[in-house]
Formats: structure tokens, C-alpha cells, sequence
């Protein structure tokens, strides 16, 4: 299992100035450490997304952020989540990631998708392309990638893709896993079972979870490859409190900078926007997550805070979860 309750941090969106973001991500890293957490992961992305903020709003490139992390941390599991396969040479992005893993003490896991935000592409210059040059970049980039994360030296000659003889050195270990994070039943799904060690399903509602799962057991088993092999996880949010008021307002804040009033929504809409939202006292979020996540048979959760930049909040979320997966 690459974990099993992972702190990931999507926004960079605090208090204070510049030179005070670094700090403040480095004190929610020390707190997950403290508390429980066994990995943290951050984005790959260079804008904000629409469903968290403004594109303009900070954002730190991830893989040098999680170098300085590795530094003021010791046992956290560092990732992205996920790496937009089209920012990166593969084999680039292999040697990034095994350095990391070098640096970290082999805290290191590859997460990579095929990736999707278009704003990023269009306005830096990388190229986009359709659905199906994605997936199919995505496919190749494996074929250069996990050789290279084993040892071994890659030549390929593809479409999108090429490499001769691929040297990854130094490595601390010849099974530095890899993670997919998606969805997508198809081709997510199958490039999961045939490449990677663990997948996060993300966009996924609680009450899909178990179908999911049984589609990624199909996968697995087209392959002759053992489901059991492969570690899953899903990302939910999550605000407590001890008396789940504070928990509740930082949620409406949360929306209220996105332009919905989750109060003036009827029920039903508030169940669509909320889905896969853990909000409340920490019983009421141990329980909700043990009933809805864990009983479909996932093994992990990454995990979004509503106010996790906030002094004890981090603390508070490990302090909740932690009994979960003991």
C-alpha cells in the first residue's frame, strides 16, 4: 500500500504575503507527520483550478515543492497528485521523481494522469492535443517511465515519444511505485492494471465507489493480474471541528468564494455539490467515511481540508482518521 491517509494540499490561497506560503505549507506537512498522515501530496498544476479559485491566484511547481518538503519532514510519503503527463519529457520525469526519492530517504511515489486542464496548455505553450493523444501519450510515456524507475535501460521508439537507452542513476530502489489518479473505466482503468501500484480515484462519488471497484477487479482480471495487487484510494474533503460549527462555516466559505450560496440550495443540489464532503465533529466524520468509503472496499484516503492552513486543524483531521486505519 502506498498509503493510507494522504494530506493533499490544493491551494497555496493564504493569509499573509509571498514569502509566507512556504512556511505555512511546511507547518500543515510537520502537523500530518505528527498526527498520523503517512503521505502528502500537491497538485501539478501552474494556475489555480475553476473548482478551487481563480487562475491567478499561487501556485508553486510541485516537484520543487516537494524537494523543500522532504527537508523539513521525515517519514511523510511525498507526491503529486496527479502529474499531468504532458508537462514532461518521461524520461525527464522519471529522473525527477527518482531524485526526489533519493533526496527524501525513498519517500517517493510517482502519481501521473494523462492530463486535462486546457487553460495551462493553451496559455504555456504545451501541447494539448485531443482526448485520445492524451491517453495515448500517457501510454507510451509508461513504456519509457517504469523501466527507468527499475533499473533497466529503455529504448523506445514511439509515437509521441522516443528514447535510447534510458539511464536513471542514482536510485535508492528498483520499485519506486506509481500511482494513477483518474476515473475514466476504459483507459484510466486499464492503464492502472497493467503499470501502476495503487490508483486514487478522483471525480467519484461516494455511492459509485463499489461499482468502480468491480470494473477495476475486471481490468485487473483481463490481465491475469491479482486485484488484491493493486492499492486504491479516493480523495474526499474534509472539515472538523470539535463542535462541527467551524467545520460547517469554513465549507460555506469554501463555496461562498466560488459564487454558491450552499445554504439557498435545495436539498438535492446541496447532495450534488457535497458529494464526497466530510463535514462536522470528528464522530460525525469518522463515521461518514467509515460508511461510505471504507465499506466499498478502498483502502486509502487523500485527503482536502476546509481550513487546513488553520492553527490545529490538521491535527485535529489526523486525530479523526487515523483510528480508522489503525
Amino acid at each position: 500500500m502506498t498509503f493510507k491517509i494522504g494530506l493533499h494540499i490544493p491551494s497555496f490561497t493564504y493569509p499573509g504575503t509571498v514569502e509566507d506560503i512556504f512556511p505555512q505549507v511546511a507547518a500543515q506537512a510537520k502537523a500530518a507527520e505528527a498526527s498520523g498522515f503517512d503521505a502528502l501530496t500537491v497538485m501539478d498544476h501552474f494556475y489555480q483550478l475553476p473548482a478551487l479559485g481563480k487562475p491567478e491566484e499561487p501556485m508553486l511547481e510541485a516537484y520543487t515543492l516537494l524537494g523543500a518538503l522532504a527537508s523539513t519532514t521525515s517519514r511523510l510519503k511525498l507526491a503529486t497528485l496527479v502529474t499531468g503527463n504532458t508537462y514532461r519529457n518521461p524520461a525527464l520525469l522519471a529522473k525527477v521523481v527518482t531524485t526526489l526519492d533519493v533526496v527524501s530517504g525513498g519517500r517517493a511515489f510517482l502519481g501521473i494522469g494523462a492530463g486535462w486542464y486546457e487553460l495551462e496548455h493553451a496559455a504555456l505553450g504545451f501541447e494539448f492535443g485531443t482526448f485520445t493523444d492524451r491517453f495515448e501519450r500517457l501510454a507510451e510515456a509508461f513504456e519509457i517511465i517504469a523501466p527507468m524507475l527499475r533499473g533497466e535501460r529503455p529504448s523506445f521508439d514511439g509515437k509521441w515519444y522516443r528514447a535510447k537507452e534510458a539511464l536513471n542513476e542514482p536510485r535508492l530502489r528498483d520499485d519506486l511505485p506509481i500511482m494513477l489518479g483518474g476515473s475514466g473505466e476504459q483507459k484510466t482503468f486499464r492503464l492502472a492494471a497493467k503499470y501502476a501500484d495503487h490508483l486514487n480515484i478522483v471525480g467519484t462519488s461516494p455511492g459509485e465507489l463499489p461499482r468502480k471497484l468491480d470494473v477495476l477487479a475486471e481490468r485487473c482480471a483481463e490481465i491475469g493480474r491479482d486485484p488484491a495487487t493493486l492499492a486504491t484510494s479516493t480523495m474526499i474533503c474534509v472539515g472538523v471541528s470539535e463542535d462541527g460549527e467551524r467545520a460547517r462555516q469554513s465549507q460555506r466559505e469554501h463555496f461562498a468564494k466560488l459564487g454558491v450560496d450552499l445554504d439557498a440550495l435545495s436539498p438535492e443540489e446541496r447532495a450534488a455539490q457535497t458529494a464526497g464532503h466530510f463535514v462536522g465533529t470528528p464522530q460525525e466524520v469518522a463515521e461518514g467515511i467509515k460508511s461510505q468509503i471504507l465499506s466499498a472496499g478502498v483502502g486509502g484516503v487523500t485527503v482536502v481540508l476546509f481550513g487546513g492552513h488553520e492553527p490545529g486543524i490538521v491535527e485535529l483531521a489526523g486525530a479523526t482518521l487515523a483510528p480508522l486505519f489503525s
